[in-house]
């Protein structure tokens, strides 16, 4: 069994940097605003307060299961959520896959393999506990040609490693009968993936984060940390909540001590409490197809290539939604804006952040030619349907559509490696003392995430000694 998966945490050194901005607190109290929330609506209780022993920075699938998981854990503490959107789960949280992972992929005694592993029966427990959909329809990881059967072959053992249900080799025969129209000299067989709206679970998260006491700011974007001697007013509580955050707007809520889950901003939020540049956050854009719903009938479940160690990511396959439709792909390539869903979204900061840090040219240069050939899919559909009819060859361009994209916030190196542990950060002072960053959350962490939420809730009540 290969060697148990490193879990970092960083100390980070310095004081604020140059990106932090050196507001002056303001006393106008942040509004909080009335949100949908799953498929129902709440409105937070404009109480005015302001002040909380724990604030939860980031309102994605991450953050609102830390934020649940603590609150669930430590009733009495005053918790509150600061997202920066109208809505919960606005980002990768509403715009991935929506696949319930099993945890074939990862090194056998990895956090990363015991962390999807546990996260799946917690998903499955927790949707049926809440009443949202979801269907176990499986997935097949098809090996199109004999060069790929020794590594569908090494999934499996890795699969049975880590404790994955149900999983077993087929051959082309019962690939045949299990999707029709696949093609495929083997094929691995996991029943107990599914498929569920990852968007709809991380509101739900927020919606049980406030029926037991949490608060929830929307439309609050920090724009600094600062450490203050006194509590907003006239409070007699003195230095028991010295952590300032300051919003884009001037809001300002207080806290005793910070969580921030930032996702595709975690790197510059952490920047502003003095932590390092490093690892930096990257976004690679997703582009999917959509199939034709005439079409559908091609495709069954879920139907995922065999991985190339040779690439940094998966490739393309096809995956069934929760309202019936299907989508192929995605490619993988640089995202020009952290939060561009677009083709051709582009923000000049971003771009410059990206092509700025050397860890990216050193990933670009040694995978140039697979970047190009993402590049290029991303433009021509033809060359993107080209891929997957290695898999289903009755598939043609005029079957799909172009369909939605999300974009994953990527942690690399200096040396250009994807960061594959979770990266928790803290710092150095008063200020750093009281800030625990999730830096890194790594694929799946929606599957994860609330075995994720125990760790981070571990790593919060260790810090800060709740």
């Amino acid at each position: 069994m290969a060697a148990r998966g490193k879990f970092v945490f960083r100390v980070c050194t310095g004081i604020l940097g140059r990106n932090a901005s050196l507001l002056k607190p303001h006393t106008a109290s942040a509004s909080l605003q009335t949100m949908k929330i799953g498929r129902r609506q709440f409105c937070s209780s404009n109480t005015g307060q302001t002040e909380f022993d724990v604030v939860i920075v980031g309102g994605g699938i991450v953050g609102l299961a830390a934020a649940r998981e603590l609150i669930l854990r430590h009733p009495q503490l005053k918790l509150a959520v600061l997202e920066k959107e109208k809505e919960l789960a606005s980002h990768q949280s509403g715009h991935n896959s929506g696949v319930i992972h099993s945890g074939i992929y990862y090194t056998p005694g990895s956090l990363k393999a015991r962390l999807c592993v546990e996260g799946l029966e917690l998903a499955y427990k927790y949707c049926d506990d809440n009443n949202i959909p979801y269907k176990k329809c499986g997935k097949l990881i098809v090996a199109v040609d004999q060069e790929e059967v020794p590594r569908l072959e090494k999934l499996y053992e890795r699969g049975q490693q880590n404790g994955v249900k149900g999983l077993r080799l087929v051959g082309a025969e019962e690939i045949r009968e299990m999707e029709p129209h696949c093609q495929g000299v083997k094929a691995l067989d996991s029943p107990n993936t599914g498929i569920v709206d990852w968007g709809e679970v991380a509101k739900s998260y927020g919606s049980n984060f406030q029926q037991n006491g949490g608060q929830v700011f929307t439309e609050f974007e920090v724009a600094d940390f600062k450490t203050t001697k006194e509590s907003q007013g006239d409070s007699a509580e003195g230095l028991k909540y010295p952590v300032t955050i300051v919003g884009q707007n001037k809001q300002t809520v207080q806290a005793r001590y910070v969580l921030s889950c930032g996702g595709l901003y975690s790197d510059r939020l952490a920047e502003k409490s003095g932590c390092s540049s490093v690892p930096k956050i990257v976004g690679f854009r997703g582009d999917y197809l959509l199939l034709k719903p005439e079409k559908c009938h091609l495709v069954k479940g879920n139907i995922y290539p065999v991985p190339n160690p040779a690439f940094p990511f998966l490739g393309v396959h096809f995956t069934p939604r929760m309202d019936g439709s299907m989508w192929l792909g995605p490619n993988a390539v640089l995202a020009f804006k952290r939060e561009g869903y677009k083709l051709l979204d582009f923000n000049l900061k971003d771009t410059v952040d990206a092509l700025g840090f050397k860890g990216l040219r050193k990933l670009v240069y040694k995978h140039w030619q697979f970047g190009v050939g993402e590049l290029y899919r991303g433009f021509n559909m033809a060359a993107q349907v080209k891929q997957l009819q290695r898999y289903v060859p009755e598939l043609r361009v005029q079957d799909v559509t172009r369909g939605p994209s999300g974009v994953r916030a990527q942690a690399l190196d200096e040396e250009g490696q994807l960061v594959d542990d979770f990266v928790f950060d803290g710092g150095v002072g008063e200020l750093g003392s009281r800030m625990l960053h999730v830096r890194n959350a790594p694929s799946p962490a929606a599957t994860s995430s609330l075995a994720i939420a125990k760790m981070i809730a571990d790593e919060v009540q260790n810090k800060f000694e709740l």
